[in-house]
C-alpha cells in the first residue's frame, strides 16, 4: 500500500513538473522519451535562444572557460565546464556543479557547447544524476566541422545569426 501511494506521489509530482515545461520542451522531451534518448532531447538553436532570452530556460555553456573567452559565448549564459585544457579532461563534479548552477535537479537547463557532441553526453550525465529537464542544444555554438576542416558555415549557434560576443 505504502509502495502504491509512493509511485502515485511520485507520478503527480512528475505530471506538475511537465505542466510547468514549455511547450516545445515537452515535446522534444516526449520525443526523446520515444526514441529511447537517455536524457531529455536536443533543442534547435533558436529555440534555445527563444527560450533562454524569455526567461522560460537557463543556458549553461559546458565548453572550456579558454573556449568561452577565446572563440565567443552568449551573453548570460551560465557556465559549468564538461572538460577542461587542452586534453579536455573530464569534470568529475560536473552534475554537482550544474545541479548547483541551475538551482535543482527539476530546473530546465539547455546545454551548449561547440558542435553538440560534449553537450549531448553532459546531458547524459546530468540525467544519470537525476536531473530531469536538461536539454542538449544541438549544432553547438560553432556547428560541424565541414569538408574543408571548418566550423560555423554550415550550422551552429554563430551560423544562426544568434547573439553572442566575444572577451
Amino acid at each position: 500500500m505504502l509502495a502504491s501511494i509512493a509511485i502515485n506521489a511520485q507520478r503527480l509530482v512528475m505530471s506538475e513538473v511537465a505542466l510547468d515545461l514549455p511547450a516545445p520542451l515537452a515535446a522534444i522531451q516526449s520525443q526523446a522519451g520515444a526514441d529511447g534518448l537517455s536524457y531529455a532531447g536536443g533543442v534547435p538553436p533558436a529555440l534555445a535562444w527563444e527560450l533562454f532570452s524569455s526567461g522560460q530556460a537557463l543556458l549553461v555553456d559546458v565548453r572550456t572557460a579558454e573556449e568561452r573567452k577565446f572563440v565567443g559565448h552568449v551573453p548570460g549564459s551560465a557556465h559549468v565546464a564538461w572538460a577542461t585544457g587542452t586534453a579536455l579532461t573530464r569534470n568529475p563534479r560536473f552534475a554537482r556543479e550544474l545541479e548547483a548552477k541551475i538551482g535543482g535537479k527539476e530546473a530546465v537547463a539547455l546545454l551548449l557547447c561547440r558542435s553538440g557532441k560534449r553537450s549531448a553526453l553532459a546531458a547524459e550525465a546530468a540525467a544519470k544524476a537525476g536531473l530531469v529537464h536538461v536539454f542538449n542544444v544541438l549544432e553547438g555554438f560553432e556547428g560541424e566541422i565541414d569538408e574543408h576542416q571548418q566550423r560555423g558555415k554550415d550550422d551552429g549557434w554563430r551560423f544562426r545569426g544568434l547573439p553572442w560576443i566575444q572577451d
